[in-house]
This record gives structure tokens, sequence and C-alpha cells, in this order.
């Protein structure tokens, strides 16, 4: 800009367009890093002084088989990948969409194993992510899961767009970035800002911690041979030192799984021992309990995680149907739904198959496959299907029934020839 220009007209002056970035906005200030499950930064402790992390939560053997029934049972059913044609849907496993889910999600996991972690990462850590690799067509190929903690959710709130979310995200390979959404899987749990997923180990501390107290209590008792705190006594007068020194020969010599050894006293001591009545403080109850509380925690039926104490073993199947509804049902549409947004076009969707879980016994599916073949809904090769049985050669195999004594709603029924008619 040369000195005349200052007399010209500020309105005639080309103005010089500057590129602003829009505002990110962390979507949680408390997202954890990686480094707090490592023990770099301390983990939270619940009430009881317990430290509380994914470590210690899977040391509990009911939320151990809770999150053993949950991720298995998750990843044992299929994710099908349908489109939507004239007449009906249909499978589509060809499609490089449906082979994620279906065939390899990447070079070293099986669905199975890429599920069951999927679900595991939402169940542990509220949130499951992973980096979406694309070929030159644009259309995802590899699906990489990224480690919980290694992820942080950003936000753009635009009036015309509304809100736009980022990733940045650290890959395996160590290098840091901000990621559109379209290059990472998100899978988000239970959300209370519909952007992060709850940890159910930051919310459920305490109870986790209760249940982490009482096992370490048990096992402290045992390993000193079940017996309860022992007091020495004596009506001489005992120094400081002489105390410090009684005590550590008496935790030496007598404690642990050398409890059971012969104690032999002087200076007039006596062992006096501090029962503890187990029935009267209700340790059994408390340790009964705490396994339905970790039960609701994790959101699986008591009888799944081997308390049977309410089952009346007439109401099994019943709860093994309410547990693929109620505790797996939202997962499944959790996963299909964020999966049909990220990877499929126009006219396609996921869904999960769930027809292996809800099976009755074999009477009642016998009963119903009898029904469907005779109301024509069903042919011989599609129930037979059903019972992993092969198809049958032929019309045997592939024609529906009709019942002789239906007739077309709104058409007279046609009247049998007449003897003699036909010859």
């Amino acid at each position: 800009m040369g000195i005349m220009d200052f007399w010209k007209p500020a309105r005639g002056q080309a103005t010089q367009s500057v590129r602003a970035e829009p505002p990110l906005q962390a979507a949680d200030a408390d997202v954890q890093s990686e480094r707090q499950w490592n023990g770099i930064v301390t983990a939270g402790r619940s009430k009881t002084g317990v430290r509380v992390d994914e470590k210690s939560a899977l040391s509990i053997p009911a939320t151990l088989q809770a999150l053993r029934i949950l991720t298995g049972v998750f990843a044992m059913t299929p994710l099908h990948y349908y489109e939507r044609r004239q007449g009906g849907r249909f499978a589509v496993l060809e499609e490089t969409e449906g082979k994620l889910f279906k065939v390899s999600p990447n070079s070293h996991q099986t669905p199975f194993a890429f599920l069951e972690l999927l679900m595991a990462d939402i169940l542990l850590a509220g949130d499951f992510y992973a980096y979406v690799s694309r070929g030159l067509d644009g259309r995802a190929r590899v699906l990489t899961r990224l480690k919980p903690g290694t992820v942080l959710v950003a936000e753009y709130f635009d009036r015309q767009e509304g809100t736009i979310l980022f990733y940045d995200a650290t890959l395996p390979d160590g290098t840091h970035e901000r990621f559109p959404a379209r290059d990472i899987f998100h899978v988000p749990g239970f959300s209370r800002n519909g952007l992060n997923g709850l940890n159910p180990i930051q919310y459920a501390r305490d109870a986790l911690g209760g249940a982490i107290a009482t096992s370490d209590h048990t096992a402290k008792f045992w390993n000193k041979g079940g017996r309860p705190s022992t007091v020495l006594s004596t009506e001489q007068k005992v120094g400081s030192e002489d105390k410090r020194r009684i005590k550590e020969d008496w935790s030496k010599l007598y404690a642990g799984q050398d409890g059971e050894m012969i104690a032999v006293l002087d200076q007039d001591l006596k062992a006096n021992f501090l029962t503890h009545d187990m029935r009267q403080s209700q340790f059994l109850e408390t340790r009964q309990f705490q396994v339905v509380d970790l039960a609701r925690i994790w959101g699986v039926p008591p009888h799944l995680i081997f308390d049977l104490s309410k089952a009346t073993f007439g109401n099994i199947e019943q709860q093994s149907l309410e547990f693929v509804i109620y505790h797996l049902g939202p997962h499944y549409a959790r996963l299909a739904q964020a999966a049909t947004k990220a990877f499929a076009r126009e006219g396609f969707y996921f869904e999960h198959v769930t027809d292996a879980l809800v099976k009755g016994d074999l009477k009642s599916r016998m009963e119903a496959f009898w029904l469907q073949r005779q109301m024509g809904m069903v042919n011989g090769n599609e129930l037979r299907s059903y019972e992993n049985k092969p198809d049958i050669a032929g019309a045997a195999g592939t024609d529906y029934w009709m019942p002789s004594n239906f007739q077309v709603a709104g058409k007279s029924a046609e009247s049998p020839p007449a003897n003699g008619e036909n010859e």
C-alpha cells in the first residue's frame, strides 16, 4: 500500500479476506486419558478407600461374568447389511460395507472378536472408537479400534448446519490429528450430552468399591488362617520399644499362613482373640446383595451371573427372552443405527438378526413351523433352513401350501363340478 492510498475513500479499498477457523469446544472436559488406567494419573477411589479402575472392576467375579455374557452374546449375533428393494429386503454380502461386520473388519480380527471388543469398550469406557480406512472409491474397507482415552470429541455449532463433530485422536502409530467425523467410527453408550457415553466405572464407583473391599476383607481373613484379630495383654508394664518388638515377633511367627503354629508366650502375656460373628454382621447377605447390585450396573439378569436365589426354574426361558429384548436390544439398535449412519449407502441399512437367540424348545418350534407351513407363509426349504438342513430338490421344497377350505376374500366360492361333467 502506497502513501497515496491513504487519500482514497475507505470503501474503495480492497479488503483482504482472512480465513477464520471455527472455534471448537471440547465436548467433555473430563475425558479420560489412557494414562489414568496405567497408573500415571491416580485413578478414582471409592468411599471405602479402594482404588477403582477397569482392572480392579474386572477382578470381581460377578463383573467378569456379566461382561463375558453381554459381550459374547452380542458378538455372536450377526449384523447383516440389507438393501430395500421392491418386494421386500434382501441381505447383501458381496457389498464392501456388508463385509465389515460379517466377514472381515480388519486384517487381524474376526467379526466376533471385533464386536466383542466393541461391546466391551462401551460397557467399560462408555464409548467405542475406530479409525475408518477407505479405498479409492471412498467406501470403508478397514476398521481399526482406537483405545479408550485416546480420542477427544470436539464440537462446533453452526446455525445453519447445526452441531458439527471433530475428533482429536491418537492413532496406533503415535500420530495425533484432528479428524472429521467420517474418519472416526464412534458408537457412544448411554449418554447425557449426546456426544460421550457415561463411564459405568466412574458413576458406579462406590458400588464397585464396596464389592472390591468386601472381597479384599475375605481374602485377608482367610490369609490369616481364618483367625480373628488378636490382643496380647499383661499386667506388667511394657515399654513402647518392647510393644513394637512383641508385635513384630507375633506377626512374624503366628500371622498369615503360619497362624496355626503354637504360640509360646512369656512375661505373663495372654492372647485374647477378638471374635467376629459373620452371621450377625450379615456378611453372606452383603455379598449376595452385591451380586444383584453388580447385575444392575452392567444390565444383565442375575441368573446369568449364577445368582439363582430368585429363580424358579420355570421362568428361566422367559427371563432369557427378556435378556435379548430389554438388555441387549438397545445395544443392537445402537450399533445398527451407528453403522447405518456411518457406512450405509442410500437404500441400504444394517440390522442384527436375533432369531437364533429367541428360539423356543423343540416342541414349540415345530408347532410354529407347522402353522406357518399350513398358512402358506413359508415353503419346505425355508423351514429346513431354520434348522440348518439342506434344501429338498424339486417342487416338494419350493411349493407353498394353501388350505383347501380357504378362499380369496370378496370372491364367491366356486361350486364343485357336477357328476360326469369332466368325464
